[in-house]
């Protein structure tokens, strides 16, 4: 018992909480951030913590399904969940409350909490951050979003990056092609996810694809690489059908679209790699940091998730953390402000000598009646004293 009750002030595992001064780098990172997407016409939303399950994970797959903590509401009797993605949230807002047909852009910044860490050691409460561009099905949408994810991690410092890029609509138009049913595809996904060539060898064979069909879908896990890689992937995929040969050309113009605008940026193509599948319709990209296996930002186009919210609407975005922002990039140093130590009074010109000063952007600090410390372990550059001109601030140390 008593070990429990010395342990009261310890967090669940994966939880994290920001202290100073990293709590102050947060925030304003954050109202950087927010000042970024409001230049580009992005408008916020809050989305709740809590919502009912059916419409937090509609359209999501069940990764997302593993990921969220639910309960049962005690007013209604209906299956709650924490969100732990608030792109669905955005989704069902733009859906069901913005009614217009005009292109709508959101964005949003909030903690989400997750059943299990993405990675071994990792938070399971994220700061999220994300931009989501409703309202337009196409490559320049696209290219918006994905600059946008650019731009928002070298907001946070972080100045060297490589984007991964693909698009789901490439195997998917080969699975319709193929005929392959529903279950034979998500194993034949599993197995393209970790390109493991005998499995998919022998799902093929398994699946009696002909010898052409055959030789597109093993010609996937090695379709990876710079920008050249869409060029062989037009010659290797030239016998797909019409729906492949679309998301390849859109591919092809995201690539070289976002490398005309982002030149320092370093692109990779992978035509096996089909992260969110189930969730995702078109191309899908993710950020990295060299040195460092694991995504800082991803995202891309799912144009479905808006029905099941009764308005379907063509949707692309990003999210990434803020905390792992702040983890890989540059922090930015916020400038000292002064701090003043005041002593505690009731006179009527102190009081107004310490609203100016806190008017004027200096930080004002109450010396408490038998408080511990003085102005040099409370960090204060300056004191205010009376004396026979009235109270003064003076400079200390």
């Amino acid at each position: 018992m008593a070990n429990m009750h010395n342990e009261r002030w310890l967090l669940p595992e994966g939880i994290d909480e920001f202290l100073p001064p990293k709590a102050a780098q947060v925030e304003s990172l954050r109202r950087r951030l927010l000042d970024l997407y409001q230049s580009w016409g992005y408008q916020l939303v809050m989305p709740p913590m809590l919502e009912y399950v059916d419409s937090l994970l509609t359209g999501t797959g069940a990764d997302l399904d593993l990921k969220t903590f639910k309960l049962t509401d005690q007013v209604s009797g209906r299956s709650l969940g924490v969100r732990a993605d608030m792109t669905p949230q955005v989704a069902r807002i733009d859906a069901h409350k913005m009614q217009t047909d005009l292109p709508s852009r959101l964005c949003y910044i909030g903690t989400v909490l997750h059943t299990r860490p993405a990675v071994f050691g990792g938070t399971r409460n994220p700061l999220q951050v994300g931009a989501e561009l409703f309202g337009h099905d196409g490559v320049a949408s696209d290219v918006e979003i994905l600059q946008l994810m650019l731009t928002t991690l070298r907001t946070a410092g972080i100045a060297e990056l490589h984007i991964d890029l693909g698009h789901v609509g490439i195997y998917r138009g080969l699975i319709r092609q193929a005929g392959i049913d529903n279950a034979d595809e998500m194993v034949l996904f599993d197995a393209l996810q970790r390109k493991a060539l005998p499995e998919i060898r022998a799902l093929i064979e398994r699946l009696v694809i002909n010898a052409e069909m055959a030789e597109m879908f093993l010609a996937l896990p090695s379709l990876s690489g710079d920008s050249t890689t869409i060029a062989t992937a037009q010659t290797v995929l030239a016998g797909a059908s019409t729906e492949v040969q679309t998301a390849l050309a859109d591919l092809d113009s995201i690539a070289r679209l976002i490398t005309a605008r982002e030149p320092d940026v370093n692109v990779h193509i992978d035509l096996s790699e089909l992260r969110a599948y189930q969730y995702q319709t078109g191309i899908v990209f993710a950020a990295f940091v060299p040195g460092s296996g694991a995504e800082i930002a991803r995202g891309g186009r799912y144009n479905d998730i808006g029905r099941a919210f009764g308005r379907a609407r063509a949707a692309t975005g990003f999210s990434t953390d803020l905390g792992a922002m702040l983890e890989f990039g540059k922090v930015t140093e916020t400038p000292a402000v002064s701090r003043v130590l005041a002593p505690w009074s009731e006179d009527a010109a102190l009081l107004q000598l310490v609203a100016q000063l806190r008017n004027e952007g200096r930080v004002v600090i109450w010396q408490l009646p038998g408080q511990a410390g003085d102005q040099q372990t409370m960090h204060c550059d300056a004191v205010i004293r009376q004396d026979n001109a009235g109270w003064q601030v003076v400079k200390t140390g």
